[in-house]
Parts: structure tokens; C-alpha cells; sequence
């Protein structure tokens, strides 16, 4: 016990370095925590042993694991479904162009420009076809779009392009047996019914039982996870669209959504992304920094070149398309999920993992940066009082998503 929490404690002290980092710098605490894993493992790789640090140690792979799969679940239950309903040409096209575009071009750039193999070329095209549902919902908070129909376009378009990128990976990779049947049948009888049990269950015992919601939770979530492993899936693939199907009737429950968000930002995700952060190679990307360019390249531009004439169709206002376009650029989580979930399981080498993170970490700062910088519509942000402004900011915090408020349309 005396290791586990030496290394315990190792692992938060990380984190909260993290956390003043990010608060001091004013950018994503995800974002910060890769960061501070990276350079963390490379100072402590290189004086005390690659082992140091204890990432592989079966107790922390599962709060990583857990993490990852609260994560994805709240990012599912954040949606508003009468946005979803109300714009859904724009989120449909929006979010299948964001997730294709860079799916195929970074697929194409990864086999025939670096030479990988066909399996790694395809899983650094999911990979980096992403777009962060953290780092747009943050931005969206800090400058109040997210009280417009403008950020929650952006937002519903982020969710579909996520999602193409969670059913192409379990797809793409997942073997395809009697197993996966049963997974399948199964994830489709619970996302059936948990609409309907949920809230007979929270009426009758969620004001009488203490927690009884997050215990409810997290058994559909391990009970799903369980499933997906065992058919030979990943625990993550599920939890999102149990979020989704959930997102009605957990999301007027602001109270339970900000607990249970605190106990996986505050106790869980820290560990997932230091993790994830940690197994970055330094080295190999000294070794070759082409590679990391000519991935950023591909991620980018074929997400401008892709998104930029399809936003045209919705958003006539050329800094309008211009935001929109570099917010679906970003990536972070998923990113890094599918990357992890790649080198876990021998589809990339850990150079090649290296460099896929590498590129999503970038693409988490230089689009936002970018477009908050030359692009940002003003004329499209809310009125606000100095005091909403700030209780807007709070909530922000360093870059950690917090509830929707009430919508207000453009103009």
C-alpha cells in the first residue's frame, strides 16, 4: 500500500501543477495535464526509469480507463436534443464533412507520405478526426456563443463529428464475432430502455437514496464497458450515446450533472490524461519532426478545405465561417482516447502514438488560438452585464466544461 499511494500522490501532485499552469496560462486544463505527463515522464523516465512513474500499474489503468469512459459520458449528456432537432441539417452535414474530410486526407498522409502501414494509417485518420468537445465548449463559455444558436450549432456539429469518429473506431477495429452480436443487441435493448427506466427510477429513489443516480450511472457504464470488452471493443465506444440517450433526462438535473462531473474531472480524467501524456516519446519527436508537420497539415487543412464551402451554405459572414471552420479543427479527447486506444492495442507503434498525440495537442491550441485572435464574430456574442461575464468566466474556470445556459438566438 505504501507504493500505491507514493505513486498516488506522485500522480495529483502532477495534476495540481497542471492545474496552476493552466490557470496561470488560460488555456484548456486537459491540454495542460498531456503537457505536464509529457515533460513528467521524460524528466522522470530519464532519472529514475521508464517504470518510475508507475502508468502501467493495473489500479491506475483502471481510473484512467474510468475517467476516459465519464468523460465521453457527460460529453453525450451536454447535448440539448431541441438544438440537435432544430438544426439538424447543419450538424448533420457539418459534423460528417469535419469527421470524413480529415478521416480520409490524414489516412492518405499517414500511408503514402509516411509510409505506414495500412491498419496505423487508418487509426491516425480516427484519430485525428476529432474535434474537441472540451476545448469548443470552454471557448464557447469564455465569450458566451455558447447562449447563441451560433455556438450551439457548433457544438451539436462537434457532437455528430465525435460521434462518426467513436462508430468508425469500434467498426474499423472491434472483431467482428457471436461476441460482437451480443454486444451489439445488447447496447441497443439498454440505449431502448433507459429513457424510459431512468426516470422512473430517480422519481421513486433519487431524493431517497443517497447518490443513487451516480450509483445508477456508473453500473450502466461498467455494465456496458464490461460488454464491450469482452466482446473485444473498448469501454468508451458505449458511453457516449448512453450519454446521448440520457442527455433529456439527466440534463435538467444541474445539481447531480456538476457532482458527478466534479468527482471525474477532480479525481478521474486528471489520471487518464497525465497517462496518456506520458506515454508521448520526446525523443522520437526530435527524431522527426516532418512527421509531426506533415500530420498537423493534414489535420488542419484537410478540415479547412473540407468545412469551409459546407459552413458557407449556413454562415454567409466570412468571420463567421472562418470561427466555425477553426473550432471544428481543434482536437483533444477523443484524439487522445483513440491514439491510446490504438498503441493498447498494437495498431501503432509508440513513435507513431507519439506523434498522433503530438498533432492533437496542437490542434487543440493553434485553430483556437487562431481564431479567437483574427476570426471572432463579435457582432454575434451576447449582451452581458459585467456580472454575468465573470459568473461565465467562473464557471470556465481553466477550461473544464460546465452546464448550458439558457439559449438566446442570434443577432
Amino acid at each position: 500500500m505504501e507504493q500505491a499511494f507514493s505513486i498516488a500522490a506522485l500522480w495529483f501532485g502532477l495534476a495540481l501543477i497542471a492545474t496552476f499552469l493552466a490557470a496561470r496560462l488560460k488555456i484548456s486544463m486537459a491540454l495542460m495535464e498531456i503537457i505536464v505527463g509529457i515533460a513528467a515522464a521524460a524528466a522522470i523516465g530519464h532519472f529514475f526509469g521508464k517504470d518510475a512513474m508507475g502508468a502501467d500499474l493495473p489500479g491506475l489503468k483502471f481510473l484512467a480507463s474510468t475517467g476516459a469512459v465519464l468523460l465521453t459520458f457527460l460529453a453525450g449528456a451536454e447535448l440539448e436534443p431541441a438544438v440537435m432537432r432544430r438544426k439538424w441539417k447543419e450538424v448533420s452535414l457539418v459534423g460528417a464533412i469535419g469527421f470524413l474530410a480529415p478521416f480520409l486526407g490524414c489516412a492518405a498522409v499517414a500511408r503514402f507520405v509516411l509510409g505506414w502501414s495500412p491498419t496505423a494509417s487508418w487509426l491516425a485518420g480516427i484519430a485525428l478526426s476529432t474535434t474537441s468537445m472540451a476545448v469548443v465548449y470552454a471557448v464557447m463559455l469564455e465569450t458566451g456563443f455558447n447562449r447563441t444558436d451560433f455556438g450551439k450549432g457548433i457544438l451539436g456539429a462537434c457532437f455528430v463529428n465525435d460521434l462518426g469518429t467513436v462508430l468508425v473506431l469500434g467498426l474499423m477495429f472491434a472483431p467482428f464475432t457471436w461476441r460482437t452480436a451480443v454486444f451489439g443487441v445488447a447496447c441497443l435493448a439498454a440505449f431502448a430502455l433507459l429513457p424510459v427506466v431512468t426516470p422512473h427510477l430517480m422519481n421513486h429513489y433519487a431524493n431517497r437514496t443517497a447518490a443513487f443516480r451516480t450509483k445508477w450511472v456508473l453500473f450502466i457504464l461498467f455494465g456496458l464497458g464490461a460488454l464491450a470488452l469482452w466482446s473485444g471493443s473498448e469501454a468508451v465506444l458505449p458511453a457516449y450515446i448512453a450519454g446521448m440517450v440520457l442527455a433529456s433526462t439527466l440534463g435538467t438535473d444541474h445539481v447531480f450533472v456538476r457532482r458527478l462531473r466534479t468527482l471525474t474531472i477532480g479525481f478521474l480524467t486528471p489520471i487518464y490524461f497525465l497517462r496518456a501524456g506520458s506515454f508521448v516519446s520526446v525523443p522520437a519527436l526530435l527524431a522527426a519532426p516532418l512527421v509531426f508537420l506533415a500530420l498537423f497539415a493534414g489535420k488542419v487543412g484537410s478540415k479547412i478545405f473540407g468545412l469551409y464551402p459546407a459552413i458557407a451554405a449556413f454562415r454567409r459572414e466570412k468571420n463567421e465561417r472562418w470561427y466555425y471552420t477553426l473550432m471544428m479543427s481543434t482536437g483533444l479527447t477523443f484524439g487522445t482516447i483513440s491514439a491510446l486506444y490504438g498503441l493498447s492495442h498494437g495498431l501503432v507503434t509508440r513513435q507513431q502514438y507519439s506523434h498522433l498525440v503530438a498533432v492533437v495537442i496542437g490542434s487543440a491550441l493553434v485553430p483556437t488560438l487562431i481564431a479567437n485572435a483574427a476570426f471572432l464574430p463579435r457582432h454575434l456574442l451576447p449582451r452581458q452585464t459585467e456580472t454575468e461575464r465573470g459568473a461565465d468566466a467562473e464557471a470556465v474556470g481553466v477550461g473544464r466544461e460546465m452546464e448550458p445556459q439558457d439559449s438566446l438566438e442570434d443577432g
